[in-house]
Parts: C-alpha cells; structure tokens; sequence
C-alpha cells in the first residue's frame, strides 16, 4: 500500500506540473503586455519597465515559470493585478464556496442515485427499474447550465421559495443554506442518473456471481445478501466514478456560480480571465486543478485499500 501510494502521489506531482506550464505557455501566448494591463495605457515607460522587474517579466520565459514553480511550492501563487493582493489569500477567500457547493451537489445525487440503482438491479425489467432508466437518460442529458437558468426561473423568480443569488449573509447557516439549495440541485441532477446506472450495471453483474448464488442457496435473507455481500463488491466502480464526480464537478460549478452569482472558483476564474488578470487566473487554475487531483488520489487510494488486486496490479 505504500508504494502504491508513493507511485500516485509522484504521478499527482507530475500532471500538476504539466498543467502548470500548458496554462503558462498559453497565457504568455495571448496577446497584450501584462505591465501596460496591470498600470493602465497612461503608465509612463519608466513605471512599466519598474513593474516587469518586480513581476520578473523581463526574464525569459523559462526563467519565469522556474520562479513560478518555486514561488508556487512555497505557497505563494504571485500578486492580484487590481487589489495588490496575494493570490493565495484571493482563491482561499473563494475556495469555502466552491468546496460547499460540490459537496452539497455530490452529496444529495449520491443519497439519491445509490439507492435507486441497488433497488433497479434488485428488479430488474420492473416498473421502478425502467421509470429509473428513463430519469438517469432524462437527468443525463440536461446539461447544468439549462437546469440551473430554470431552477432560479422556477423556484426564485416565478415561486419565490428560495433566494436567487448571493451565497447568504456570513455567520448566518440557515440563510447560506438556502442560497446553496437552488445552485446544488442543479449541478447535482445529472450524477443522479450517473450513479443510479453505474450502481445498477454493477451490481447486476455481482448478483450474477457464483458466491451470491450461493448465498441464495443456503437461505440468506435478501437484504443481507444486498447490503452485506453484492453492495459492498459493486460499490468500487461507483466510488472511482465518485472521485471522478467530485473533480468534474469543479469544472460544472463555473456555470452554477456565474448565474446565481456565487462567489466561487469558478465565477473568480470567469472574472480574472474577462479582466485579463493573469496571476488569479493561474493562481485559480492551480489551486482547481490541485483539488481535482487530491479527490481523485483519494479515491484511488479508497478503492485500493478495499480492493488489493487493484495495488498488485500496478
């Protein structure tokens, strides 16, 4: 197990910094001059050039991602271009939303589809199983950002049952639970169907199993034959595309925070990139893709505990 573990954690390390310098190269292909956005078109010379030294803009490219990384490992992702801030304190005054949303979505489709793929496996070509592969396809195909525009439709302007944007006052639970509602049940429909066939296609396949046959044979009741045997096999595909879940739902939250006004990641991301503000953008981007990457580290390694071929295999 622990070299296992050594082996993700050096291939984590590895796509993070591939990730770094594509996102690198490519901001320092967009065209325009990061000093004359930063100080403004009425910067004098003297300012701009006294600027790209503090900022190393004046190295070459190579010498500046090597201070990037550098700076980046110590923690220090560069300085916000408009409030002079650092960009670590900027992406953690937003990381508590974005993580809070992404746990409340998963959350919900997975209390949700678990169960509804467990009682359409259990039987199979019922009314509950084909009125369950209809609503998996159905919540599968609409995509967030057209459930989101409804949902604040629906429920906010036209029934007013819960506020329409904001994430709710600090320090006021019940207040920022209601704003998480409308923003959570959106991004999280589509893994309710996801869930509900991975769990069915999976344990469809372990109640075919000799073992589980022969569970039936010597008189178990079901239930313990569900939950205590074919459940806790099936469940290992579902937990990888849990991980995976949780990392896509990163990406799936930028929609969800820029129309109910969130303020995310994914919104900081979205206003960093039409200000052309490139240290949050890289500074976000990081931090994101570093999150998708430790959620699915751990899942890999949940599911390697559980499972020991899978850390023989490898």
């Amino acid at each position: 197990m622990l070299f296992y573990l050594i082996k993700r954690l050096g291939l984590s390390a590895l796509v993070i910094v591939l990730v770094v310098l594509v996102l690198f190269s490519l901001l320092h292909l967009i065209p325009g001059d990061p000093a004359t956005i930063a100080l403004g078109p009425r910067a004098t010379p003297e300012a701009i050039a006294r600027y790209a030294a503090k900022m190393h803009l004046d190295e070459p490219v190579w010498r500046q991602f090597l201070i990037y990384v550098g700076n980046a490992v110590t923690g220090d992702l560069g300085v916000d271009v408009f409030s002079d801030r650092n960009v670590t304190a900027v992406v953690g005054d937003r990381i508590g939303f974005t993580l809070a949303l992404i746990c409340a979505s998963m959350g919900w489709a997975v209390l949700l589809g678990l169960p509804l793929g467990c009682l359409a496996a259990v039987r199979p070509n019922s009314w509950l199983d084909r009125i369950t592969g209809v609503m998996s396809v159905g919540t599968i195909a609409v995509p967030s950002f057209l459930v989101s525009i409804w949902a604040l439709l629906i429920f906010a302007v036209e029934l007013r049952w819960l506020p329409a944007i904001g994430a709710g006052e600090p320090g006021d639970a019940m207040d920022q639970l209601s704003h998480l509602i409308l923003p959570a049940f959106a991004v999280g429909l589509s893994w309710v169907g996801y869930l509900a066939r991975m769990v069915r296609a999976s344990m469809l396949e372990v109640m075919a199993e000799p073992y589980i046959r022969s569970a039936k044979a010597f008189g178990l009741r079901p239930r313990r034959i569900v939950y205590g045997y074919a459940l806790r096999v099936a469940i290992l595909p579902t937990i990888t595309l849990i991980g995976m879940g949780f990392g896509g739902l990163i990406s799936a939250t930028v929609f969800a925070e820029i129309i109910f006004s969130r303020p995310g990641i994914g919104k900081l991301i979205y206003d960093a990139v039409m200000a052309r503000n490139f240290p949050v953008v890289q500074g976000a981007v990081l931090v994101a893709t570093a999150m998708y990457i430790a959620i699915v580290l751990m899942s890999d390694l949940l599911i390697a505990w559980f499972d020991p071929r899978v850390r023989e295999s490898l």
